[in-house]
């Protein structure tokens, strides 16, 4: 198997909107190529497929952390044909390099990063880890915003109108019924053994299934101790979105790697009205792109396995 391929398949671990692992990998001779897959955008809450891209954004960064992790370096070409908007990177490797040492700590992270949807306990995350995270964040391309104490309010209010407007409408209803109830052969979707009975929280977090019973229980706490941060940037084309997706990935296997839980927070910016509150939390200085939730975990429970599609599904080798 060659360094792209198997890259490529590490890859397959990367977090994606209601994990619908909307892209694609094909490897001809030294050139790996990423394609959007569009059959896999979710219509109701995505119609301009910013998550699709943000998602795509996240597999590439995890290729490029199992290349450097493996000792391979990489040529990245962002959306290098404007007649093919749908191809989003092409990656060749240009040699060996010695591993950066926090890319190998990612690289051990990717297999066991998973969303916790459980609540966080009291112990907070502390200011250097944060600015930490900062920093590899903007090394990505893209920025983030530690919400305020005084803030939450505010992202919780935007959280739970969008979440409230999604449950009215029927389309959404359908849409995440079709992703929370896939046949184990697919691979994708998020089962509802991995999501969380709703319980108070500073912030709330989705209903997978409205009307029948979580998986998981939130459990005691109440992210007391929970820190909200959210990646923005200054612009909305493809390559902001898809650099805020690499950025995204940064942020999520560092936090791992140094023993924080994580869990995205979308809804905001699925709906118009809560998006627009979401601006507000950054002054007007830019575009928020997700919000996520960090804190650490005391529960001893394993998360239930997040599903997988077949590598052959999802990779192509042109001889």
């Amino acid at each position: 198997m060659t360094p792209l391929e198997s890259a490529a398949r590490t890859a397959q671990h990367a977090p994606s909107a209601l994990n619908t692992q909307p892209w694609a990998w094909r490897i001809t001779g030294s050139a790996l190529e990423l394609f959007a897959d569009r059959d896999r955008r979710l219509e109701s809450i995505d119609p301009d497929g910013r998550l699709m891209l943000l998602s795509c954004g996240a597999a590439l960064h995890h290729l490029r952390t199992a290349l450097n992790a493996a000792g391979w370096s990489a040529e990245v070409d962002r959306l290098p044909d404007p007649d093919r908007p749908d191809l989003l990177a092409r990656v060749r490797c240009t040699g060996t390099t010695t591993p950066d040492p926090e890319n190998q700590r990612m690289a051990a992270a990717i297999h066991r990063r998973r969303t916790d949807r459980r609540a966080f306990t009291d112990e907070p995350v502390t200011e250097p880890e944060l600015t930490k995270l900062r920093r590899f964040v903007e090394a990505e391309g893209a920025y983030l915003h530690v919400v305020r104490p005084d803030q939450i309010p505010l992202l919780a209010v935007s959280t739970e109108l969008a979440a409230g407007a999604e449950l009215d409408d029927p389309a959404y209803r359908t849409e995440l019924h079709r992703w929370t109830n896939r046949p184990g052969f697919l691979g994708d979707g998020v089962p509802p053994a991995t999501a969380v009975q709703p319980e108070l929280r500073r912030v709330p977090v989705r209903d997978f299934v409205p009307g029948t019973t979580a998986g998981l229980h939130a459990g005691p706490e109440h992210d007391r101790g929970a820190a909200y941060v959210i990646v923005f940037g200054v612009g909305v084309q493809p390559v902001d979105l898809l650099r805020a997706g690499e950025a995204l990935s940064a942020l999520l296997l560092l936090a791992t790697a140094d023993g924080l839980a994580t869990a995205p927070l979308s809804e905001a910016v699925e709906v118009t009205w809560p998006h627009q509150l979401l601006r507000g939390l950054l002054s007007g200085i830019g575009e928020p792109y997700l919000a996520v939730r960090l804190g650490h975990t005391e529960s001893r429970q394993p998360l239930p396995p997040v599903p997988r599609r077949d590598p052959r599904d999802v990779i192509t080798v042109i001889e």
